[in-house]
């Protein structure tokens, strides 16, 4: 039997203070969830409001910015979010967890991103979302579809865990060789010294397609990912180029957001292109996330639009530890960024195989209803 969403969940509007209840942690935008139905990472600020809405543990959030980005997250907290994140609270008509499953199917997110209003910056219709009609099974094999479908997302949260873990790890021998340990005679030089920085330019608006037509487009950070950027535009008119493994860095707010080029790819001038001299990548890239404060400075008060520009980056103060130390930095650190990839690209397979199931088992084309689990 087909239901309206608005029948089987909740739209929360419920408020919480930010005060005394939310924390990085705990507070959701759509800046900190991550695209291709990736979760969530923990928020770099707290809003300047006092009251947000809040959310609790088992409902679903939704980005309800640019929903071709495909951002969801079933939480696993209670906390609070910006207005631009919708959250849908389960009924007793659905699991949670199966709720969740149905919302992250690739159908969902096409008729959201077709029902959306605006072009620049669309955002959902939430009549139509709430009018997005459903099939619904037996509670029992709810809770089964659910459960396959988690299997397969706990593996890839076991990933991300993992890279999350080795980056820490990096960052810490970073910090510990060349700003806590530093030595005093190394030089101080500026960012020209040891990397080659090309500043992305927008191709011809008429060449993007999403059909794999010419090269690989990202426009900006909206694409940006944990650690790679999501794949979703290409142009045939490619102009500025970025090499696989270069740095991509937001150049417009929020100024000085890192990923990795994880193939070769066509930038555009929301992005800069930063690619090491002397080979050593890594090194480049945690230098770079140890200039956070350096490169928030041009997104601060006072800035209509937070920008940076070729020359400033450039110029950027950096000290140039002796080439010993880089690479003895190096022969630790990239092996770790090689895991990293690895896991990201298993994660793209099983990514792949959930969605792919995922719309089967919801639509009924896979039957459960006689599998034990």
């Amino acid at each position: 039997m087909k239901y309206r969403l608005l029948d089987i969940c909740e739209f929360v509007s419920d408020k919480v203070d930010v005060y005394d209840n939310i924390t990085t942690n705990n507070y959701i935008s759509t800046e900190n969830m991550i695209a291709n139905k990736s979760g969530v990472t923990v928020s770099e600020k707290l809003p300047s409001i006092k009251r947000v809405n809040s959310f609790q543990h088992k409902d679903v959030l939704i980005s309800n910015i640019r929903p071709y980005f495909q951002k969801i997250w079933f939480s696993d907290k209670k906390g609070g979010c910006s207005a631009d994140v919708l959250v849908l609270r389960a009924k007793n008509l659905v699991v949670p967890e199966f709720l969740y499953c149905t919302l992250a199917t690739n159908g969902f997110f096409n008729y959201m991103t077709a029902t959306a209003k605006g072009t620049k910056m669309p955002r959902g219709d939430k009549q139509a979302i709430q009018n997005y009609e459903i099939d619904l099974p037996s509670i029992e094999v709810q809770t089964k579809i659910a459960h396959i479908i988690f299997q397969i997302n706990s593996k890839i949260n076991v990933n991300g865990k993992i890279n999350d873990n080795l980056v820490q790890q990096a960052k810490a021998l970073y910090d510990s060789m060349f700003v806590r340990n530093a030595d005093g005679l190394w030089p101080v030089g500026i960012l020209a010294d040891i990397a080659n920085i090309t500043m992305g330019q927008s191709p011809s608006g008429t060449s993007y397609n999403e059909d794999g037509n010419g090269e690989v487009f990202f426009q900006g950070r909206g694409e940006f990912g944990d650690r790679f950027p999501t794949r979703r535009l290409y142009t045939t008119e490619p102009t500025r180029m970025a090499e696989r493994g270069d740095v991509l860095m937001s150049v417009r707010a929020p100024v000085g957001d890192l990923n990795v080029a994880y193939e070769r790819c066509c930038i555009g001038r929301g992005l800069g292109a930063i690619h090491s001299k002397d080979g050593a990548q890594s090194f480049l890239l945690y230098t770079m996330f140890s200039l956070h404060n350096q490169l928030n400075v041009y997104n601060g008060e006072g800035t209509v639009f937070g920008s940076i520009n070729r020359d400033a980056l450039n110029s950027m103060s950096i000290t140039i530890p002796h080439k010993e130390s880089i690479q003895q930095f190096e022969k630790v650190v990239k092996p770790m960024d090689a895991v990293i990839e690895s896991n990201y690209s298993e994660n793209i397979r099983l990514q792949s195989i959930r969605d792919a199931l995922m719309s089967k088992l919801i639509s009924g084309e896979i039957d459960v209803s006689d599998v034990n689990l």
